[in-house]
């Protein structure tokens, strides 16, 4: 823990975090675990429920004095009933005193890496937009009617973002297109929600299946990092709370 950091707390929280199961997700349920007040609440969302269970048993056996809930949602967030779930606990827990809502919008996927006069079937960018975009979307509108804005609440949400939101890379059609409408539409919430701060992070090129797989399809191998370094920027970040809301923040820029 940094000096910076370890005078600090996200408060007696609720945090959500999509794509929790592994890699960076998975990191940063473990950087938000450290933060937390007692009484607080962790939420993890993704597919692959035995992940996630060996995930809550990591988390509580080192937060036990902290008194920590931790609920495991498997669920597929590119379908409805897969966004209605994750509502459907968060407004249970919502009956809880809580001083800060966190929500961590990391779940996301490559998609086929192609050239753009490839991609002429409808279903296939469709399924991949609501996924990778109108998850998001509706996740974070239903937390936010769970939550009203009132007096003493404190209300995060950041977007797991990229370089590839900001930059076109030919061949990465769906994946830059993904990135750059979240992008635009978390800016959106930022500027209709004044109370409401809204970070978009770049993580950088870390160590996990999706460069594998990146690897595999392109041959392109970059320097990666530690999940678990990017998580700790980002926390530090959040920490500090001194961002621009809407604003977009690079890894190699924190």
């Amino acid at each position: 823990m940094s000096d910076s950091t370890k005078a600090k707390t996200l408060g007696r929280c609720i945090c959500i975090i999509t794509g929790a199961s592994k890699g960076f997700g998975w990191a940063m349920a473990h950087q938000v675990s450290l933060y937390l007040k007692p009484g607080s609440v962790l939420l993890l969302v993704a597919r692959t429920g035995t992940l996630l269970q060996e995930l809550k048993k990591e988390l509580q056996s080192f937060t036990e004095d902290q008194s920590l809930v931790v609920h495991c949602i498997a669920t597929d967030l590119s379908t409805q009933d897969g966004v209605n779930e994750t509502v459907r606990v968060v407004r249970q827990e919502s009956l809880n005193e809580t001083d800060h809502v966190l929500l961590i919008n990391n779940a996301a996927s490559l998609g086929d890496i192609s050239q753009f006069a490839s991609f002429t079937n409808l279903d296939q960018v469709n399924s991949y937009l609501s996924f990778n975009v109108s998850s998001a979307v509706t996740l974070t509108a239903g937390i936010l009617q769970v939550f009203p804005l009132r007096a003493g609440l404190r209300w995060s949400v950041v977007n797991i973002s990229s370089v590839f939101a900001v930059e076109a890379r030919s061949s990465w059609m769906l994946y830059c297109t993904a990135k750059s409408a979240r992008a635009m539409m978390f800016r959106v919430l930022a500027e209709e929600e004044p109370n409401v701060k809204v970070l978009s992070y770049s993580p950088g090129p870390m160590d996990t299946e999706m460069q594998e797989e990146i690897i595999r399809l392109t041959g392109i191998r970059y320097h990666l990092f530690p999940c678990k370094e990017s998580a700790a920027k980002l926390m530090k970040v959040l920490l500090e709370n001194k961002f621009t809301s809407g604003s977009h923040l690079d890894f190699f820029k924190v």
